[in-house]
């Protein structure tokens, strides 16, 4: 069985560049300032790899990507 992966954001390290927002649209919107609203924490395997890219590009690491239970 394949571990359903959630995205988590550390609101005190994120700065609102808003990357992650345009890397990956389908689960995460921008606030006015930028800063991200996670949509939906689960993430459907068919966007693990967009996932995957936009927790790497954060540019403070804030985004991550986390393995859970399902």
């Amino acid at each position: 069985m394949i571990p359903t992966r959630t995205l988590h954001i550390d609101r005190i390290a994120c700065t609102g560049r808003g990357l992650c927002g345009e890397l990956l649209p389908e689960l995460i919107d921008l606030d006015e300032w930028g800063y991200p609203i996670v949509k939906d924490r689960s993430v459907p395997d068919h966007l693990r790899t967009h996932a995957r890219r936009a927790a790497a590009a954060c540019p403070v690491l804030a985004l991550h990507l986390d393995a859970g239970r399902t």
